[in-house]
């Protein structure tokens, strides 16, 4: 027996392009919701030249719209506005990430939605949300990490800040964007009218400095979060190891660092004074990296090390 999604029944126009909305009307698809993915006129989603590409077609813009129904519209013609505003009542969610004030321009800002559907919801993603003073800003996913601060916190000490090679941002965001529209939904459902929602790359961004906001907080100012490189600044030991095949993570905090200690042969390093207390392992964590690491080494792979730990 087929048992329904939980968005089965919600119909969404996703007028998105690149990653982060894209993400959004993903898995609003693949929990069921029927959605519509509109394109402009003539270039389409310009991530359909992205990447890997088969018989002209994008690896990268399938694998981020698949389970859509596809429409390309000309709106810069009478005739393709009028479409937009006719398709407008007959869904429940509009979701769109241009520019501030793009869509708009195309006669889909939010009165005119609103009144042409007070039951839809609608939703724009940007870089840094659409009111402020840096709304007008165009930006993509490191750039929005970069305002967030959280750039400078990737890389070695001593080098330069190190950019992932993941979208983390625009995915991020894209799962936040999802969220508010379901919570949205809910309101709706229980009686609520249609909603406005502002989602920005910065503010998701921003949730990750889960500890840095606290301390820079709680000290009053006199805390300042920096790059640690492969090893935490904060928790020790937590990083990156060389291994024997690569690089293994190890995490080995508060109640885990005696057992980490019997289990590498050396007890003694509980009563070393470098590394007795939690601060002590922090401060000397590059040299506690050097005694975890020889006794990587000791092993032939790295398989009879993570079998220990684990």
């Amino acid at each position: 027996m087929n048992h329904p999604h939980v968005l089965s029944g919600i119909k969404v126009l996703d007028f998105t392009q690149h990653l982060a909305g894209p993400t959004t009307t993903r898995l609003m698809a693949e929990m069921g919701a029927e959605v519509v993915k509109l394109e402009l006129a003539p270039r389409g989603d310009q991530v359909r030249k992205v990447g890997y590409l088969k018989g002209g077609r994008s690896a990268y813009f399938l694998s981020q719209n698949r389970g859509k129904k596809s429409l390309c519209l000309n709106v810069k013609t009478a005739a393709g506005r009028q479409i937009l505003q006719d398709l407008v009542p007959q869904f429940d969610v509009l979701l769109e990430n241009f520019a501030p004030g793009v869509i708009g321009r195309m006669g889909l800002d939010w009165s005119t939605v609103h009144e042409l559907n007070p039951k839809l919801i609608m939703c724009s993603i940007s870089t840094f949300g659409q009111t402020g003073p840096l709304a007008d800003l165009p930006g993509f996913d490191y750039i929005g990490q970069a305002y967030a601060g959280v750039t400078g916190l990737i890389g070695e000490p001593e080098g330069s800040p190190t950019l992932p090679t993941v979208a983390m941002g625009d995915v991020m965001t894209g799962v936040h964007a999802l969220a508010a529209i379901s919570s949205a939904l809910y309101h709706r459902a229980v009686g609520g009218p249609g909603q406005y929602l502002d989602l920005s790359l910065l503010d998701s961004y921003f949730h990750c400095h889960e500890s840095g906001v606290a301390m820079i907080s709680g000290s009053e100012g006199r805390f300042a979060p920096s790059r640690g490189g492969s090893h935490s600044p904060g928790l020790a030991p937590l990083g990156a190891f060389k291994g024997n095949d690569g690089y293994l993570i190890i995490i080995a905090v508060l109640h885990q660092w005696q057992a980490l200690c019997e289990v590498m042969g050396m007890p003694e390093l509980l009563t070393d004074p470098r590394f007795a207390k939690i601060n002590d392992r922090v401060r000397n964590r590059l040299v506690l990296a050097e005694v975890i690491e020889s006794w990587i080494a000791s092993f032939e792979t790295d398989r009879e090390v993570i079998d220990l730990l684990e």
